[in-house]
């Protein structure tokens, strides 16, 4: 038995061990470099970067655009500094959901520039709200953020609710001019 104290026998071992790790990596490059020295070889694809260095897609992306090497990839983890369409300048750096206020504060943004893209007719900035939102929700909800989730769910949802409503209106006019006669009119 040792005559060390307990702790001092696990601090030795854990010190231990980081040694031989930093031993061992310290001749192979990181993900990072092989994902990079990858990509400057010549493999341009995302996912087969991915599958050899056993990375996730979003990793690889993120890597390759952070070095300047790589535009264009896009999906639920690329921030929104890096821009996607002419609608990214809008949300970029502006959304978050740290906390429910921060949630808050993102979904009044997104709502209001839904809004004005409604506004003013153009359907590809209110899909882009749309998808932001979605977005938002799905890195909350993945990362443990259940209520700062559920703000952005209760702003989707009620979108949803809204075109749902849209459609039942436009069946209900096509069924009316189908029939030969002109819509009703309600008093």
């Amino acid at each position: 038995m040792s005559s060390k104290p307990k702790k001092a026998r696990e601090s030795g071992a854990k010190e231990k061990g980081r040694a031989e790790t930093r031993k061992r990596s310290a001749g192979r490059p990181s993900k990072k470099d092989q994902i990079i020295s990858l990509f400057l070889s010549g493999m341009g694809e995302v996912e087969d970067i991915a599958v050899i260095t056993g990375a996730r897609p979003s990793y690889v992306g993120s890597v390759l655009q952070e070095a300047g090497l790589h535009s264009g990839y896009f999906d639920l983890y690329t921030s929104t500094a890096h821009p996607q369409n002419i609608y990214s300048k809008f949300f970029a750096g502006k959304l978050g959901f740290k906390d429910e206020e921060t949630a808050h504060e993102s979904v009044a943004l997104i709502d209001r520039l839904y809004r004005q893209f409604e506004f003013a007719g153009d359907r590809a900035g209110q899909h882009h709200a749309l998808a932001m939102a979605l977005a938002m929700f799905d890195r909350a909800r993945w990362t443990g953020k259940g209520r700062e989730a559920q703000i952005f769910l209760n702003w989707l949802t009620a979108r949803l609710g809204e075109a749902a409503l849209d459609l039942e209106g436009e069946e209900f006019d096509a069924e009316d001019e189908s029939a030969g006669g002109e819509p009703e009119t309600l008093p």
